[in-house]
């Protein structure tokens, strides 16, 4: 009986040691502190449909006397805070240099109200008007720090990726331009949003081995919950901003250059562009996850690979960029 007792408590470390090796390869992932920048992180709330709303904005010390203005969208479960430190602050970084503010607002109880019409996260169940609360924190900064209103965009990760969507779908007047990272429009009998039937600039970043928002299509599963129902293709996302624009063709596909050679992911792009029509772009991370693309540093691996070919916050925002026009003359 002794030695039975020894050799079960000996399975039984083994199984620990066994879970908890899995939780560090698969959950764990590498950390940073926020840059030293001579900007101001400052936060804020506001009323607005009845509920206490969030948020935080890095003002760049540089801060032109029209800033554009980047919305970044936090995903399912989080905040403003925990996409600026997915994002690697990198936003913060491209703000400092090119004088935007970056903006990462909270959805309601760790969710954005997306067109995904089956979700059960209470943004969807309570229809919260995050549309009508963008639009309003928007002007808020127009407001308090001079943002140029014809300079705003939006960008966000898986829930807040399909977020940027829906403000493409219903505000194409409060955005210049949108970009999402691993989502991809929901199939039409689970969409649950307006189509105003305007154009709009549109970035689509989704990697082949996502394992939440399925690259070819299909059911979003994210841990367990596969409440969000289906979505089309990462391709016929972006052929659906694309058609909107205008576009006939197949684009002009081109490989990226490798920029670390030990990094499994490839990046592809197919790109859609005329003169008096608005970009499209579809960003393809072949082998990438569910991830914010970094140069160097890795999200959890329970989400997939993330791909260090190419600096996520780095290429919407010269996207974006491409989107503005001349700077505004005088501080009115």
């Amino acid at each position: 009986m002794r030695r039975l007792l020894k050799v079960l408590g000996l399975l039984v470390l083994l199984a620990v040691a066994g879970i908890a090796l899995l939780w560090w390869y698969y959950l764990s992932y590498d950390t940073m502190e926020p840059p030293a920048l001579p900007g101001a992180l400052q936060s804020g709330s506001m009323e607005y449909g009845g509920h206490h709303r969030r948020w935080q904005a890095y003002v760049p010390a540089s801060k032109p006397p029209h800033p554009a203005l980047v919305l970044v969208l936090h995903g399912s479960m989080g905040d403003g805070g925990d996409i600026r430190m997915m994002t690697r602050y990198g936003f913060d970084v491209l703000a400092e240099r090119d004088g935007f503010i970056a903006l990462y607002p909270d959805g309601y109880e760790g969710h954005w109200n997306d067109c995904r019409g089956t979700a059960t996260y209470t943004a969807n169940t309570e229809n919260i008007d995050d549309v009508g609360f963008l639009r309003a924190l928007v002007q808020r900064m127009v407001d308090e720090h001079g943002v140029d209103p014809t300079q705003v965009f939006a960008t966000g990760l898986s829930n807040g990726g399909q977020m940027s969507y829906r403000l493409g779908l219903e505000a194409p007047e409060l955005v210049a331009g949108i970009a999402s990272m691993a989502a991809s429009l929901p199939v039409d009998a689970n969409f649950d949003c307006g189509r105003s039937g305007v154009a709009v600039a549109a970035m689509v970043m989704n990697g082949t081995l996502d394992p939440v928002n399925p690259y070819e299509g299909g059911l979003v599963e994210i841990l367990g919950d596969s409440s969000r129902g289906t979505v089309t293709s990462s391709a016929d996302t972006a052929g659906y901003w694309a058609t909107l624009a205008g576009y006939h063709g197949a684009g002009v596909k081109r490989t990226w250059p490798r920029r670390v050679a030990s990094d499994g992911t490839v990046v592809e792009s197919t790109d859609w562009s005329e003169t008096g029509k608005v970009p499209v772009s579809h960003v393809t991370i072949v082998g990438g996850g569910h991830t914010v693309p970094h140069p160097e540093l890795d999200l959890p691996r329970f989400i997939g690979p993330t791909s260090h070919q190419l600096d996520g916050p780095d290429v919407i925002w010269t996207f974006f960029k491409g989107l503005r026009p001349p700077p505004r003359q005088g501080s009115d």
